[in-house]
């Protein structure tokens, strides 16, 4: 009965030890599964966060390639409506000169045919025409001077929109592909965290598992081990008292204190 005591005192605290151990695991393991859950769900969020940054900049690139060619189409347009207007004015100009040489030539010859009478002013004639030419021919030419500055400058536009266009388009898709480079890199983790949490979820169970066999142990511990351990002092009493009573017994039947029993009595 001793033997038994001692078994049963030595196997509740083993039980009580393993349980308390088994329980700090679970505590631990769930613990970890709650933020195994938030990494993956944080990881998550910003993967799609990233996703949607890499759809609006494929808009925003695809917008931006549009407007550089409706506007690569304007400047061809306005490029060769200068172009054309420069190449009739300089026609223009060509025939005015022409014939303003052609009549200057004749009125030079005319001055020489007339008759005598009070003449002009010398080289009156020549001058007004020479003026009326030159004010002519000098409009033309500003038109035409002011036609390369626009043209000039047309270029020089378009030029700074496609640089401005290219580097629009460099940087984007720089930021695209380390965006994109992001994505594998969380999406990589994700999976190990999700994998992890697998693994302890795993892990958990078998914790929960060992949990109920520990406590179907203890309660198999009760009931071979409460009776004895309840009356366990009740009983060493009585088996005291009876070891006792049979010494007693033994020393009367022996005869060693037979009188003094019998005056005990």
């Amino acid at each position: 009965e001793i033997k038994h005591k001692d078994f049963c005192v030595d196997e509740f605290n083993k039980n009580q030890l393993e349980t308390e151990k088994k329980e700090r695991e679970k505590s631990d393991l769930i613990a970890k599964i709650e933020g195994l859950e938030a990494k993956i769900e944080e990881l998550s969020k910003a993967i799609e966060t990233l996703k949607s940054e890499i759809a609006e900049m494929q808009v925003q690139l695809k917008r931006s390639g549009e407007d550089r060619e409706k506007e690569n189409k304007e400047f061809q347009t306005t490029v060769a409506d200068q172009r054309e207007s420069q190449k009739l004015l300089q026609a223009a100009l060509a025939l005015l000169k022409e014939f303003y040489a052609k009549e200057k030539a004749a009125a030079l010859v005319q001055a020489h045919q007339e008759p005598a009478g009070p003449p002009p002013p010398s080289g009156f004639e020549a001058y007004k025409k020479s003026a009326a030419s030159g004010g002519v021919i000098g409009m033309i030419q500003q038109i035409i001077s002011d036609a390369k500055a626009m043209e000039a400058e047309t270029i020089r536009s378009e030029e700074d929109a496609q640089k401005a266009y290219e580097d629009f388009v460099k940087e984007t898709n720089a930021s695209i592909e380390a965006k994109s480079k992001d994505i594998t890199n969380k999406s990589q983790v994700k999976a190990k965290k999700e994998g992890d949490l697998v693994k302890t979820k795993e892990s958990k169970e078998n914790t929960m598992v060992e949990l109920e066999q520990l406590s179907s142990a203890n309660a198999d511990l009760h009931s071979s081990c409460d009776f004895v351990m309840k009356n366990f002092d009740l009983r060493q009493t009585a088996r005291d008292e009876e070891v006792e009573a049979l010494k007693q017994a033994k020393a009367i039947l022996s005869g060693a204190n037979f009188e003094g029993f019998l005056q005990g009595a």
